[in-house]
């Protein structure tokens, strides 16, 4: 048996973990510090619970406050709130949070505790924040001081609430429905489409609606930010681009685990490898980085018709910003700059400028998701917390209502730690802004979909192949719910048009529900929720039945559905969005036709509307866009010619009545015609290249009348780079290219926008071809293709490898004893070198600084094992607690079949282990 070496390591490992977490705290930034609390509540009792008929339960809070400064008491309370909304049981108490996440236990003891609970749906609710530790130490836990800190927490407070339901409880009465097809449930093109057939086509979902769901989980991280890390290492953040799995492993996890649709969300600032701003960063890694991405995706999705991969972005910051995802950008955008000031992105975006990123993405046609969105302190605009624009209306299509831990380790779909945003959406819909809700899990390990049950469901055409255009289209079209349980239904439908729509009514509106399982789940409450858009106030409950019929008052509503099924998971219908008229029978439609003035600088819109009644709005239309409002006559509006090409344009007029009645105008032509820069000049420019292996150099001599702004450079007709500053030039691995020749060309730019592309230059790439001859060169299969003595290939846990789980572990038995491993090569006789690398560290309990008792010899041997050359001799003198590369040269034997062996000899009474991982023998040719 080996020894165990553990006490002697103790100390070593201790200044290793201090300086690794030391380093990780360095590296997060206070752009991410927010305070996180979340609530767990068994929706059912236990079996026990049930037959001593307490129906006690547990609840689990836990808190978190990633890269905080200070210590923090978090002042908390839990509710059990009675159906008829009072108060039946209090729970209070301060927990100290620093650095480490926490988690307490609540417990319930039921109708034992509570002896006035009849059956029925019943609630719990916490209220939870965070402030500073007093510099005393000493935490007032009083239950005045408590409430007092609550109540001054504003805003800040979080809030979450489940469901609990005690005994008994009556179902509502459900219209019937037919679940909707699903690309799983036969649909033409799903994994169940006969072989050969490339197009996911939607079949008809029969007595249902003309639609199919794809079940989707649309935030989650890959190496290309923060995520990707191994499930059985995964705790936490980690360093930006460091881990192993990239989008092309999530997509195909998340295939595997059966989603339809996953779509890698990566930190837009991480591109730089830092999650601050890396000084020395490449622009161009960080934006071939992202291009990269999208790459992976359309690749993926070639190569699995049944499954949609989609690559973007989630852009922000949390702490006095707020994450939203974009969803079809094909540019990285940022507002970080290396050291030279070169912009690490595509597209500079100012970090707290929401209002300027809506504008972009409404001009690109660029929609998003706000991310786990708070009420307070995220997506300012006009210094108002999700503050509402006209182009975020256009660019916002979702808001995630729930989402599941984001460092999770489950796979097996049974994640408890969940947070709820169903405030802070609500708040958005009551600012304006028309976004469906989503549920996803924000996975940043590797278990893309799997933590939970969770989906999002999107809703395409039947006949429509999944498609990127198609997931766009229906998350345009608002057409999406959050389910908790994928095999869970909900949709609503008001005068039989689906959720997701905006439309005018006159006279009664029948909302419906509708729901299906194909699991077996019923339902066990049904909440219709009613607000105002852009009323910035409270939504309620309108009822809580799936069918409701009603007039609704004139104005402007929005209405959603919420379930929750007899397991206690929870389904969230997108919207409907209703301008009802005023009911006085007025169905004359107004009058209106439209103008426009001048042709440069503000250029004026203009219409005259009239109603047998009143104009209460009328809208300016260009090219199909709208582009602005007045409510007021006469109406009219200002328009900067810039922001329309030069060209003929066509203007529409809509006026609007109270009753909802709608007038257009006929089109009016006009033209713009925008001066043009009085800069005119594009600049000149060459390119030349120097190198033809490993680092070659793009250069670039460039001038202007006025000024060079940047130069990029291309090869073979692709971005490589960006330089800023003269001289222009940037260095390129040349191993990402071909050997053969190649075409460079440099485009200067200037001020004024203007741009000139240099005469191609061509160059040839001559890269030695590298070849790794070593089999199963990490022990990772066992034994393959190694000859070794008893117990030397090993994947016991007490001795960590340098990757993976299996190492070639030699000694360490504190007795005498000769180990060795081996592997036999021929070394060709073409090539111009021969590179032999490998991990070795050395673990002893000596303590001698003089005497090597125990010795691991590096040799090249013969076929038959004779002894060629020793290429180095450890010993116990060089322990130490990590491993170390070592490497040697072996051209010397090109043309000969050697051995590489390793032979590990050990003294007695004191052990010392020589653990060898990855070895490698590269030759180059």
């Amino acid at each position: 048996m080996r020894q165990n070496n553990t006490k002697k390591l103790l100390p070593h490992f201790a200044i290793f973990l201090a300086l690794v977490t030391s380093n990780m705290a360095m590296a997060a930034e206070v752009d991410h510090r927010e305070f996180e609390a979340t609530l767990h509540v068994p929706y059912k009792a236990d079996a026990k619970a049930v037959a001593a008929k307490t129906e006690a339960r547990t609840f689990t809070l836990e808190f978190d406050y990633p890269h905080v400064l200070k210590a923090q008491d978090i002042n908390w309370r839990v509710e059990l709130v009675s159906p008829s909304g009072a108060v039946v049981q209090q729970w209070q108490g301060v927990q100290r949070l620093f650095k480490k996440k926490v988690s307490l236990n609540v417990r319930w003891n039921g109708r034992a505790d509570t002896i006035s609970t009849p059956d029925g749906m019943y609630q719990v609710r916490m209220h939870a924040v965070a402030h500073d530790a007093p510099a005393t130490g000493v935490a007032d836990t009083s239950a005045a001081a408590i409430e007092q800190a609550l109540a001054a927490g504003g805003d800040d407070v979080v809030e979450q609430s489940w469901d609990l339901a005690l005994g008994k409880t009556a179902a509502p009465a459900m219209p019937p429905f037919q679940a909707l097809k699903t690309a799983k449930s036969g649909a033409v093109g799903s994994q169940m489409a006969p072989a050969g057939m490339v197009t996911q086509q939607s079949a008809p979902a029969l007595g249902a609606l003309p639609y199919t769901v794809y079940f989707a989980n649309l935030h989650t991280q890959t190496n290309h930010s923060d995520g990707g890390s191994p499930v059985t290492s995964c705790s936490g953040a980690t360093a930006p681009l460091s881990t192993p799995f990239g989008p092309s492993d999530a997509f195909l996890y998340a295939k595997n685990r059966g989603l339809d649709i996953l779509m890698t969300s990566e930190h837009n600032h991480m591109y730089d490898g830092s999650s601050s701003t890396n000084a020395a960063a490449n622009p161009a890694t960080a934006k071939a980085l992202y291009q990269s991405g999208l790459t992976a995706a359309a690749d993926f999705n070639a190569a699995n018709p049944n499954f949609l991969a989609v690559y973007g972005m989630e852009w922000g910051v949390i702490n006095n910003g707020g994450h939203l995802n974009i969803f079809n950008s094909n540019e990285l955008l940022g507002w970080e700059y290396n050291g030279s000031g070169q912009l690490l992105a595509d597209t500079f975006t100012d970090k707290p400028d929401y209002a300027g990123l809506y504008t972009l993405m409404r001009q690109r046609g660029v929609i998003g998701q706000f991310n786990h969105p708070s009420t307070s302190g995220q997506f300012l605009v006009n210094g108002v917390a999700l503050g509402y624009s006209a182009d975020g209306d256009q660019a916002m299509a979702m808001c995630e209502i729930l989402n599941t831990s984001a460092f999770s380790t489950n796979t097996t779909e049974t994640e408890t730690g969940r947070s709820t945003y169903e405030g802070a959406c609500k708040k958005a819909l009551e600012a304006g802004f028309h976004v469906a809700f989503a549920t996803n899990q924000d996975n940043h390990c590797a278990n893309w979909g799997a933590s939970y049950t969770n989906r999002t469901g999107i809703l395409i055409p039947n006949g429509t192949p999944l498609t990127q255009a198609s997931f766009i289209a229906a998350l345009k079209a608002r057409r999406a719910f959050a389910t908790m349980d994928k095999t869970s239904q909900l949709i609503l439908t008001a005068n039989g048009r689906i959720m997701g729509e905006r439309f005018v009514n006159t006279g009664p509106l029948n909302l419906v529900a509708n729901f299906a399982s194909t699991s077996g789940k019923t339902v066990s409450t049904v909440s219709i929720v009613e607000g105002v858009p852009g009323r910035n106030g409270t939504a309620t409950e309108l009822s809580n039945t799936a069918t409701t019929s009603f007039t609704p008052a004139a104005g402007e509503h929005y209405y959603y559905a919420k379930i929750t099924q007899n397991d206690g998971n929870i389904l969230w219908s997108a919207p409907v969005w209703v301008t009802q008229g005023s009911g006085s029978g007025d169905t004359v439609q107004p009058t209106v036709s439209a103008g426009e003035s001048g042709t440069t600088g503000n250029i004026t819109l203009s219409a005259s509307a009239s109603d047998n009644v009143g104009v209460t709005n009328v809208e300016f239309y260009i090219d199909g866009v709208l582009k602005a409002s007045s409510n007021v006559a006469p109406y009219s509006a200002s328009v900067d010619s810039t922001t329309l090409a030069d060209g003929s344009h066509s203007l529409v007029a809509k006026a609007y009545d109270a009753a909802g009645n709608v007038g257009t105008s006929t089109a009016v032509s006009f033209t713009t015609s925008n001066p043009p820069a009085s800069d005119t000049v594009a600049p000149n420019v060459t390119a030349s290249e120097s190198g033809s292996s490993d680092t070659v150099t793009f250069s670039a001599a460039a001038t202007d009348n006025v000024g060079v702004t940047k130069v990029e450079f291309y090869v073979d007709g692709a971005l490589k780079g960006t330089d800023t500053a003269a001289p222009y030039s940037m260095s390129y691995d040349s191993k990402t290219l071909s050997n053969a020749s190649h075409a460079l060309t440099a485009k200067a730019f200037d001020a004024a926008g203007n741009s000139k592309l240099s005469t191609a230059v061509n160059f040839t790439v001559n890269n030695p071809v590298v070849a790794q001859l070593m089999l199963n060169p990490g022990f990772e299969s066992g034994a393959a293709s190694w000859t070794a003595t008893s117990g030397v290939i090993t994947s016991d846990a007490s001795q960590a490898g340098h990757a993976g789980t299996w190492k070639a572990w030699l000694n360490g038995y504190g007795a005498v004893r000769t180990d060795s491993v081996y592997q036999q090569k021929l070394i060709p006789s073409t090539v111009t070198s021969a590179t032999l690398k490998f991990w070795l560290k050395i673990v002893s309990a000596e303590t001698t600084t003089t005497n090597a008792y125990d010795t691991l010899k590096v040799q090249v041997r013969s076929s038959t094992g004779a002894v060629l050359a020793t290429l180095a001799t450890y010993s116990n003198l060089n322990k130490g607690t990590t491993f170390l590369e070592k490497s040697f040269d072996l051209t010397a034997y090109k043309g000969q079949t050697v051995r590489i062996y390793f032979e590990g000899i050990e003294g007695s009474t004191v052990a010392t282990s020589f653990i060898v991982d990855d070895v490698t023998l590269t030759t180059a040719q």
